[in-house]
């Protein structure tokens, strides 16, 4: 049996997926489009803050509190696929995929959340 220790450790030593993510409203299609280099901390401090009403951009928070958490998905569109070679930058490889969805999606001004085309997060 592991012991708590060994299981710590092994949380921790696992790869975090690395990714673009959007936080989309169903109503009106607006999107908050974000990147960070372990998906799951952002996409879950962006629930809670909504959820608790103190999110930092108010525009979104404004939706969320008229047409309610129902409306909304979470998702993560794309990870960084990680290759074993020693040239690899992940990096790099996210800023590609972050210039890809900002492209894509354009998400600052009237079509999303986004103030500026700075979407990564720690």
């Amino acid at each position: 049996m592991k012991s708590r220790k060994d299981i710590n450790r092994e949380y921790l030593e696992r790869v975090k997926p690395a990714g673009v993510y959007q936080v989309k409203n169903t109503v009106n299609g607006r999107v908050l489009l974000g990147s960070s280099l372990n998906l799951e901390g952002p996409l879950n401090r962006h629930k809670f803050m909504l959820k608790i009403g103190s999110h930092t951009n108010k525009e979104l928070q404004k939706d969320w509190d008229e047409f309610g958490p129902d409306k909304f998905v979470f998702e993560i569109l794309e990870q960084v696929q990680v290759r074993d070679d020693p040239n690899f930058n992940l990096q790099d490889e996210l800023t590609l995929l972050e210039q890809i969805w900002l492209e894509n999606l354009q998400p600052v001004g009237g079509r999303g959340y986004n103030i500026n085309e700075k979407i990564r997060e720690a």
